[in-house]
């Protein structure tokens, strides 16, 4: 028999926001200027309902905010493409969520840069000249977009810096520019929502709220991120309070003083840490313990992703799966990214890179993308899953909501890194009144354009013919099923390849 669920379809079911469309991440501020971004943007906002979009890298130097010609003189100070920018969004019907940084290099304390597009990571070395920025930048959004919409945003400020990498200081450093900018924002106007620490790995939470409540300062909400391997960073001295960054280039001279064994014993800890041995839940633990930690306070996480095989019909089942066990836990949950158009390492030839995005550097949609437009297009009513037998055991899972126009089924069969998974025949009966059952498919057969790519024979630039073709074949098709009814129920049976996804609608 396989593995079975009952489903009673007569049921109302249990209210289940679209939590995971509040925000959608796009790399660094400055390609939001360019017009294959924006179309990136507005067709996933159109299909799969996102409704803010965060970026790194708002201050960087290539967006021009604080400058001087050619290094001379005072520092001009210019919001001209940050209002580009936020206008382009607001013309689409979605808003920005503000991440405040990195630094401009007029106001930096130090040389430090992370990624290919150079964002300085270094604290201010003047708080009277950054709260200046801070000052001038609020009262500037008050006055070009007014205080009622300008209430509806959320300010983060910074981004991981519990990471050396994206932050050459201490938490008590972090502290710090937290407060100047919250306490900025505020005296221009209460109606600012500011927030953070915006850290990876759920890290400093009981911290940062507990300094904001000894220090009476503002705080509106928390912010975090989580990637499935994300325990392994923890034990690479990549992060940790009180520990002053010094990114790759002090990691590069510790290692060049280090003697051949502790080299050999630190490349070991390295791939070491590649093998991932959480448990396939553990963005829901984590999760739930950051829900803890944050209280009262909103959650938002503002980046979540997989951790391999971004291209496949994998990293749809593991979305399925993070959507589904998520529920309840958080205000909102900001994938990374909308695109390949990602800077961080430079951008590679080739549309199927391997790299965040939901569509390739062509807009082509992968199966992530339209995982996440199945599950816009599902109901907000969440139903009851009941197993039946081995079903407890088994990769296999189902989600199923329900909406004015029918009753969704996203069959997912999916373990964290293919560790365990198979293919399973699964049977589910639906008890209730069901007709015009249709069915499609995400796995290595269906919905599938990386395969269409490699079948052309993978070429690094394509032709606007190649991809047509690449797209067509990303598309997710749908077909009536003929099903069998057995004492009043309905019986779908089928077989749930490994890391595919399933979705039935009627």
């Amino acid at each position: 028999m396989g593995i079975e669920y009952v489903i009673d379809c007569k049921e109302a079911g249990r209210p289940y926001p679209h939590y995971w469309e509040y925000c959608v991440g796009s790399c660094h501020a400055a390609t939001l200027l360019r017009a294959d971004v924006r179309e990136h943007l507005k067709k996933a906002h159109d299909d799969c309902g996102f409704t803010h979009v965060r970026c790194h890298g708002l201050f960087d130097d290539d967006m021009s905010v604080v400058f001087s010609a050619m290094g001379m003189g005072e520092p001009t100070i210019s919001f001209y493409n940050i209002d580009n920018i936020y206008d382009y969004l607001l013309e689409i019907g979605m808003k920005p969520f503000v991440e405040i940084g990195f630094m401009p290099t007029p106001l930096a304390s130090g040389t430090q840069t992370c990624m290919h597009y150079k964002g300085n990571v270094t604290p201010p070395a003047d708080y009277e000249k950054w709260n200046d920025l801070i000052r001038k930048f609020g009262q500037h959004l008050l006055d070009r977009y007014g205080k009622e919409e300008v209430s509806g945003w959320q300010f983060e400020v910074w981004n991981e810096p519990n990471l050396n990498f994206f932050f050459a200081g201490t938490q008590e450093d972090y502290f710090e520019l937290y407060e100047n900018t919250a306490r900025t924002l505020k005296e221009v106007d209460p109606c600012f929502q500011v927030g953070g620490p915006a850290t990876s790995v759920n890290a400093w939470i009981p911290e940062f709220i507990g300094y904001c409540k000894e220090h009476d300062v503002p705080l509106d909400f928390i912010t975090t991120h989580h990637y499935p391997s994300d325990d392994p960073l923890s034990t690479m001295g990549m992060n940790g309070p009180g520990v002053k960054g010094q990114g790759f280039d002090g990691l590069r001279e510790a290692v060049a003083k280090m003697s051949e064994e502790e080299r050999a014993k630190l490349v070991a800890q390295m791939f070491s840490a590649r093998e991932n041995k959480n448990p396939k839940d553990i963005l829901a633990q984590m999760t739930a313990k950051a829900k803890e930690e944050a209280g009262d306070y909103p959650l938002y996480y503002t980046e979540w992703n997989g951790s391999k095989e971004y291209d496949t019909s994998y990293q749809a089942a593991f979305i399925a799966h993070t959507i589904a066990h998520n529920e309840g836990l958080v205000e909102g949950y900001s994938f990374w990214t909308v695109s390949d158009i990602f800077e961080e390492m430079g951008m590679k030839p080739g549309p199927f890179k391997n790299e965040f995005g939901l569509q390739t550097n062509h807009g082509i949609p992968k199966p992530s993308y339209r995982m996440f437009q199945v599950l816009h297009e599902a109901g907000d009513m969440r139903l009851d899953v009941k197993p039946a037998g081995d079903a407890k055991d088994s990769n296999v899972e189902v989600l199923a909501l329900k909406g004015d126009d029918g009753i969704s089924l996203i069959v997912y069969n999916h373990d964290l890194e293919r560790r365990t998974v198979k293919p399973e025949q699964v049977r589910i009966v639906l008890k209730g009144d069901v007709s015009s059952v249709s069915k499609a498919v995400i796995d290595d057969t269906h919905t599938n354009p990386l395969k269409a790519w490699e079948e052309m024979g993978s070429p690094a630039y394509l032709k606007k013919e190649d991809v047509d073709i690449i797209s067509k074949a990303s598309e997710l098709v749908y077909e009536d099923v003929d099903v069998k009814r057995e004492d009043g129920a309905v019986i779908l049976e089928f077989t749930a390849a490994e890391e595919s996804v399933t979705v039935f609608k009627f």
